[in-house]
């Protein structure tokens, strides 16, 4: 049983949205965005889908 992956979300992630998800990490951790983190992939996700 195994399942198809999309690598490819059907919507990219606006910069805004990266923008919001990444201040509630930070509120969340005292500040900071851990590396690795949601907040920190949809960032990265953000800045190569806006080019």
């Amino acid at each position: 049983m195994t399942s198809k992956v999309n690598a490819k979300p059907s919507t990219p992630i606006t910069p805004q949205a990266a923008q919001r998800i990444q201040s509630a990490t930070a509120r969340a951790n005292g500040g900071s965005v851990p590396k690795g983190s949601f907040a920190a992939r949809a960032t990265s996700s953000a800045a190569k889908n806006s080019k």
